[in-house]
């Protein structure tokens, strides 16, 4: 359930993907019986050793032939929004529904289109108003449903729109609708539009940047394990609330989920945060003060050696987070960025970055979002690499923690 292993949209993880994951779960049951083994020597359970040579195989190739084909695929992953409200706009609604794999979130509608009387999704605003829907609701990509040239303009302030923000945009490849016909590179415009992005394209790169993601993070959590114990434990005794912390932060492309944390903080933090809004100590729409009197004792401890954050671990085998990445927002800091700041939600947030291994908050907020921007930008494997590096040395030491 921690891992969404099961989830109804599993099916359609990348293979690699989905048999990292599968061993992990396999390494977690081993490691359960070795402890059991442990405790009670004569229970008669199996050798780990036998059970992990028979089963891990077995796990992957059931997981591969059978439970992939089978799996139901009713759960849609991407949030889309289609320009347009007429007869393309409807076709490409009723397209992207009967794939099954888009949640379509809405219509915007073009200045010059009356209102319909009976569409399948609802209208959220006009062109005028592209910039204000895209702030309003996480969106993964933007259909722009018209080849008609009296909406050219518009479409091309949204286009500026989408590449400031960093949302992926489509644009239909041909003036016509096609019954029959196919194109001869069905793999470039398979669905009647052509695809586009504003940071290149690295699919090989991405994908072992994900299986990196799971296999370092179920590694860690399984190798900490006995840290996480007694942290939770001091945590629990040292405080009144509850263990972890959880708050909505935003993640890829504005969508919002849980972000887990050892709390290291009074029970009424949050309560208190509008009591100390003018002790912010840096600029910009996020609050950060070093001698912050909600932290607990050890929590002080905890957060000066990001000891606090290992629980994100969880977050990163789910797919929330990456090992590597911008740090995930509160919304009601994004609902403050300029524009071109908003371009930091393209990728998926991270444990660390730039920011973390250059003196966190001892750098201002514009830096900050340069800096994000800047790995955006450049990224490759190998960096994600270089910053896990240079990530280490500051978390022993530290540095720049608050």
């Amino acid at each position: 359930m921690a891992l969404r292993h099961y989830d109804p949209w599993a099916s359609d993880r990348m293979p690699f993907d989905d048999g990292a994951m599968t061993s992990i779960l396999v390494l977690a049951v081993t490691t359960v019986l070795a402890v059991m083994g442990l405790v009670l020597p004569g229970a008669g359970l199996p050798n780990v050793g036998i059970f992990l040579l028979v089963s891990w195989p077995m796990a992957l190739v059931l997981r591969a032939t059978v439970f992939r084909t089978f799996s139901p695929r009713s759960g849609p992953i991407d949030e889309v929004l289609v320009v347009g409200t007429g007869p393309l706009a409807r076709a490409t609604l009723d397209d992207l529904r009967k794939k099954g794999r888009h949640d379509v979130l809405g219509l915007v509608r073009f200045s010059d289109e009356a209102p319909a009387k009976v569409l399948k999704a609802r209208v959220l605003g006009s062109a005028s108003e592209f910039e204000s829907v895209l702030r309003s609701v996480p969106v993964a990509e933007v259909y722009f449903a018209s080849t008609h040239s009296a909406h050219a303009a518009e479409i091309q302030a949204g286009v500026k729109v989408c590449e400031r923000f960093g949302v992926p945009f489509a644009m239909p490849a041909v003036t016509f609708r096609l019954e029959r016909a196919r194109p001869l590179a069905s793999h470039a415009v398979g669905d009647g539009y052509i695809h586009y992005q504003s940071v290149q394209s690295k699919p090989i790169g991405m994908a072992f940047k994900r299986l990196f993601d799971i296999v370092s993070s179920g590694v860690a959590l399984w190798v900490l394990a006995p840290l996480l114990l007694v942290v939770a434990v001091v945590v629990k005794l040292t405080s009144r609330g509850p263990l972890l912390f959880r708050q909505q932060r935003t993640g890829l492309h504005g969508r919002p989920f849980q972000m887990l944390k050892f709390r290291t903080m009074v029970e009424n933090a949050e309560a208190l945060k509008a009591q100390l809004a003018q002790q912010n100590e840096v600029d910009g729409p996020v609050f950060k003060m070093k001698k912050d009197p909600r932290i607990t004792g050890i929590g002080r401890i905890l957060r000066k050696f990001s000891i606090d954050e290992l629980p994100q671990l969880i977050n990163v085998l789910r797919g929330d987070m990456s090992v590597v990445g911008p740090r995930p927002p509160l919304p009601s800091e994004v609902a403050k960025y300029e524009p071109w700041q908003r371009r930091r939600l393209s990728v998926r947030p991270g444990l660390t970055c730039i920011w973390q291994v250059s003196g966190r908050n001892e750098i201002s907020f514009e830096q900050w979002m340069y800096m994000d921007l800047q790995y955006i930008d450049t990224w490759s494997f190998s960096k994600d690499i270089g910053l896990i590096l240079k990530t280490f040395p500051v978390v022993l030491t530290g540095r720049g923690a608050s």
